[in-house]
């Protein structure tokens, strides 16, 4: 890839554009925590995207790298484990507790130690210069722990997790050869003031460390941290690496964008609860964000819209398996086809029922404004010409809305519910989808359906007792 850097100036301001004339493919790949958790399944991914596999067993990484049509650009998630432990560490301090704090710090640091030592386990030289680097990061973990808590450090403590990861892989993966360039997320990934990623930003920012260094064998950063526009280290919050994945995708206008995870793709049903599940092998982006919102856990639903918007296609894969075929999301729609079926939890149901609302201009509205102004999401409304019924999945403020939504006529609170998604071409001409749903769920009883407000879904709230019945019931009457 070759970058043509023009340079005008307008008054004080420096404007650079970066034009890219793409001669080779590339394609971001993002590795969850478990996909990165032990030393060997370090080892295992740096196999993976360097192409060495049972075929290629003489051949060392910088010899299999060679081969590659692509370049990959890694986005690290912080070894499974890492960020529970550095969120105990920010509790501990939290509770003013500096003695348990700095205890769980040295518990953490022996672990990286260990796996230091596991990692670079026949390379001596290769193992001090990785611990020189991850024990400076626990040297800033000790000094953070003696300052008093606030949200911020807590941001600060929580970014250590991939910090350590990528400069793990990055050691790793030079000391095999291969020509590996870390990109500090702290220095390319930025929210604006509206706290979402800040696209021009990161599109020079990449852009401009690709083009610095052409001769790359493979790019890596951190999954989930960023900079706020004040410069503060944050994070991407909602939906974390895949986010970062698919944000860089789009920055990089990559071919693809890949999530690398435990499981061979998105499956038709919760494995979990039913037996026999089947891997989805194509998916619209709209079926893909309607079950990632609505229970698939594989995936984020905010790491979507970025990819659909660019039509970067997006592939689910599995470590542990990677030759399976796994699940591919793109813009193209299979026509006449129930793709899977997915289940929220924790949601709590609210009717308003009202002999005053009928014909009543701005009823609705009025009720909207409520959960407007507490922040609360709906995930689904039916209404009548005397109540409306909806449900959320937060209560936080629960108290407050009822006080005053109460206004507006008797309310009525069931909790304990559950939303079961059943997604597919769903367009309403497609006859006798809607009547199959329901026919799989005619012994279960259902508190609300929601049907024509998106193509792609049928939504029914069931009580949760009856979750796992109504999931294979579904998978029997849909899948079989």
């Amino acid at each position: 890839m070759v970058a043509t850097l023009l340079s005008t100036k307008s008054g004080s301001n420096l404007l650079v554009l970066v034009v890219l004339i793409k001669r080779f493919s590339m394609i971001v790949k993002k590795f969850g925590g478990t996909s990165v958790g032990t030393p060997q399944r370090i080892k295992d991914v740096a196999n993976l995207v360097c192409g060495k596999n049972d075929d290629s067993t003489g051949c060392s990484l910088s010899e299999c790298i060679k081969r590659n049509k692509s370049r990959n650009f890694l986005v690290l998630s912080a070894m499974s484990g890492t960020t529970n432990a550095l969120l105990e560490i920010a509790g501990a301090m939290k509770a003013a507790n500096k003695e348990l704090a700095n205890s769980l710090i040295g518990k953490l640091e022996n672990k990286y130690e260990s796996v230091c030592n596991d990692l670079f386990d026949d390379d001596k030289e290769g193992r001090t210069l990785a611990w020189h680097i991850v024990s400076s990061f626990f040297n800033d973990l000790y000094h953070l722990a003696s300052h008093s808590y606030s949200e911020q450090i807590e941001k600060e403590i929580v970014a250590f997790g991939e910090l350590i990861s990528t400069n793990l892989m990055h050691r790793y993966l030079r000391s095999q050869g291969v020509k590996s360039v870390l990109v500090p997320a702290l220095e390319v990934m930025r929210t604006n003031c509206q706290n979402e990623p800040d696209m021009p930003y990161i599109k020079r920012a990449v852009n401009m460390v690709i083009s610095d260094t052409p001769e790359a064998d493979i790019y890596l950063t951190q999954g989930f941290i960023c900079r706020d526009r004040e410069g503060r280290i944050h994070n991407l919050e909602r939906g974390g690496s895949d986010y970062t994945a698919s944000i860089l995708g789009v920055a990089l206008n990559a071919d693809e964008v890949e999530i690398w995870t435990d499981i061979d793709g998105m499956h038709n049903n919760d494995p979990r609860f039913v037996e026999g599940t089947l891997p989805v092998r194509n998916l619209h982006f709209e079926e893909a964000a309607e079950l990632a919102y609505f229970g698939a856990k594989i995936l984020h639903p905010t790491c979507i819209l970025p990819a659909k918007n660019a039509n970067v296609p997006v592939r689910l894969l599995n470590t542990m398996e990677p030759k399976a075929e796994g699940t591919l999301i793109n813009n193209e729609l299979q026509h006449g086809k129930i793709k899977a079926v997915a289940a929220k939890d924790n949601i709590t149901a609210i009717k308003i029922k009202s002999t005053r609302m009928l014909l009543a201009h701005g009823f609705l509205k009025k009720v909207f404004e409520v959960f407007e102004k507490y922040q609360t999401s709906i995930d689904m409304i039916t209404t009548s010409e005397v109540g409306v019924s909806l449900t959320i999945d937060n209560e936080k403020n629960l108290d407050a809305i009822v006080a005053e939504i109460s206004d507006f006529g008797t309310v009525t609170i069931d909790r304990d519910m559950v939303i079961i998604c059943v997604v597919g071409d769903l367009e309403w001409q497609n006859r006798g989808f809607e009547a199959d749903a329901l026919d799989a769920l005619r012994d279960i009883p259902v508190r609300m359906i929601s049907y024509g407000g998106s193509n792609f879904n049928i939504s029914f709230l069931i009580r949760r007792q009856d979750k796992e019945e109504a999931l294979r019931k579904l998978s029997s009457y849909l899948f079989s």
